[in-house]
């Protein structure tokens, strides 16, 4: 029976559930979707959690409206706000001479045993950013290579506790568990990068609601990862402020007349002023000139590119950026925003890219605010998974088909062929084979404890 998925994006402006499975030919299906405005949430964490539980329940319930399967893994997005990255590095010895998913696994979880981790923390992502099997060097998967020792450098990513468990405790009032956290960066970047940018680098720039989360992504991993307090949403409050007008009218004056280039003020036939109302006196309007709105626009995104080209600076990550910048998320859709984060980012290429498409009956996912969704989906759905540490310490294995001979065991009384036989209802016991390396050293049983 194939897995359903309900992923859930926790973002600063609305929450996004979707509920998913894979079909028998590895194509994700979608089975229902709910959006809500994310109230109880600010800048991606919970402030409020009887509101944000109410929220959360209704948005899944939604989503789950259209489908009767039951739910079997539930993925939550987890806001960089709450993050902290480090490095670590782990080795272990191959007695057996082959590499196996076991030795991937004892390496990764040495590799987190090394790190240190601040106690107000917990780990969402262990991620390899190469593996190196015995002189080799930058191996991508060491999986079924012949060698006398692996080593492995990995990004960890970590999240403050009570953060994850505020979580947790908002979706039980859903009747769910929550199964796995996947970092908003991390996920945006899988749904908008292609190979090629993976393989060389990228920076991916998600500006969000009220938060902008930053990733720098290369080959299968991520080596760096931040946030800055600022999005789409300072425009409006800046608008309002500046120009003494509700909220709402600031908000359709960002997304109607949003422009960060300065052509259209050689454009006879463009509109020049715009009547918008005045906060107490909505019942009169007053006539404002768009240079002054767009100068409100331009220093608010100019500010919150520069927050972001700053950490960048400081953290010597751009010398990894091989393949420039992507930048996604809600305010990406303003009109000029390559051309302005291109003076900004000098040098650095520049592109604003959507989440891939992931066709259906719902919702069109070619929207820059659907990237984290469209991550967690291809996440929690991919058939060849990166080899990682999930947020339960637990190795992500690929699920990929394989074609295999019927085998057949006999009985007293007939043949039985052993692929007809419901394995994922009942496992079929097979003789072990005899047992190689019974005495597996005290020290790995232990870690096995651990984690």
């Amino acid at each position: 029976m194939s897995n359903t998925l309900l992923a859930i994006d926790i973002g600063s402006t609305n929450i996004t559930a979707v509920v998913a499975q894979n079909d028998l030919n590895g194509n994700i299906n979608i089975l229902g979707m709910g959006i809500e405005s994310s109230d109880g949430i600010n800048k991606g964490l919970i402030t409020n959690i009887e509101v944000a539980s109410t929220a959360i329940n209704s948005v899944v319930q939604n989503a789950k409206r259209s489908t009767q399967n039951n739910i079997d893994t539930t993925l939550i997005s987890i806001s960089g706000a709450c993050t902290k990255g480090i490095r670590s590095i782990g080795s272990v010895n191959i007695p057996n001479g082959l590499i196996t998913e076991n030795e991937i696994n004892q390496v990764l979880q040495m590799a987190l045993y090394n790190a240190t981790i601040v106690p107000e923390y917990d780990v969402i992502h262990v991620l390899p950013i190469y593996f190196k099997v015995d002189d080799s060097q930058s191996i991508d998967n060491p999986l079924n290579m012949n060698g006398a020792r692996l080593e492995v450098s990995v990004y960890i990513v970590t999240a403050k506790k009570t953060v994850l468990t505020n979580i947790k405790s908002a979706i039980k009032t859903s009747g769910l568990t929550v199964s796995n956290f996947v970092l908003n960066g991390y996920s945006s970047a899988i749904s908008v990068l292609d190979d090629e940018q993976k393989r060389f680098g990228t920076g991916v720039i998600d500006i969000g609601g009220s938060t902008t989360d930053f990733v720098c992504f290369k080959g299968k991993s991520i080596l760096y990862n931040d946030f800055v307090p600022v999005g789409s949403s300072h425009i409006t409050n800046d608008l309002s402020v500046m120009l003494h007008t509700p909220p709402n009218a600031a908000e359709m004056l960002k997304i109607k007349y949003g422009n960060l280039l300065n052509a259209y003020k050689n454009d006879d036939l463009a509109i020049k002023k715009v009547k918008i109302p005045i906060i107490g006196d909505e019942q009169n309007t007053k006539e404002m000139d768009l240079d002054s709105v767009q100068t409100i626009i331009h220093a608010r995104v100019e500010e919150t590119l520069l927050l972001v080209k700053d950490k960048i600076v400081s953290s010597g990550i751009s010398d990894y950026m091989g393949a420039g910048l992507v930048i996604t998320g809600g305010m990406s859709q303003l009109i000029g925003i390559k051309e302005l984060a291109s003076k900004v980012f000098e040098g650095i290429p520049i592109k604003v890219a959507n989440p891939v498409n992931i066709k259906n009956g719902y919702v069109n996912f070619e929207d820059p605010t659907m990237s984290t969704i469209v991550g967690l989906l291809l996440y929690g759905l991919d058939t060849n998974a990166n080899f990682e540490l999930d947020s339960n310490k637990t190795l992500r294995k690929r699920i990929g088909k394989t074609v295999e001979q019927p085998k057949i065991v006999k009985t007293e009384d007939d043949y039985i062929d052993i692929n007809s036989i419901e394995t994922a209802q009942t496992p079929l016991s097979i003789i072990p084979r005899n047992e190689k390396k019974k005495g597996v050293s005290k020290f790995w049983n232990k870690v096995s404890e651990w984690f």
